[in-house]
């Protein structure tokens, strides 16, 4: 029996993120979003998923990161978090990675995003932050 989780690889800026695959709906490419008046500065709007409405964040705006424009590699990660559609806005899905509880550490660093970290994954000389999803919606 293995005890690997498996998450949903991608990167903001230059850095990779992880998510856990349970909490991820699908990945869907960039699409029209429609703009919402007086919400918060990082919701970008709504999109109609097969006639759902889902709201979409941008998820380097959330977490206090230098917005890029969007490129052909952007992407929009649907996850469910408590039966809500959340669409999520980032800058290119890389991989889909698996680690083990040995290879995951408790976010060390402090600062005002910690709380939207997990923990981070050491994969070799790579480094996945492994996001809290809960606290990022």
């Amino acid at each position: 029996m293995s005890d690997e989780q498996q998450v949903v690889i991608f990167q903001l800026n230059d850095q990779q993120y992880a998510l856990p695959i349970q909490e991820t709906q699908e990945i869907i490419r960039m699409t029209d979003i429609t703009r919402v008046p007086n919400t918060k500065s990082y919701v970008e709007g709504i999109i109609n998923l097969r006639g759902s409405i889902v709201p979409v964040i941008d998820l380097n705006r959330r977490l206090d990161l230098p917005v890029r424009g969007y490129t052909d590699a952007t992407r929009i990660i649907v996850v469910e978090y408590e039966g809500q559609k959340v669409g999520m806005i980032v800058d290119n899905v890389l991989e889909v990675g698996r680690y083990t509880a040995d290879e995951m550490e408790p976010p060390a660093v402090a600062g005002d995003n910690m709380e939207f970290l997990r923990g981070v994954i050491k994969k070799g000389d790579r480094l996945w932050l492994l996001l809290n999803l809960g606290r990022v919606l």
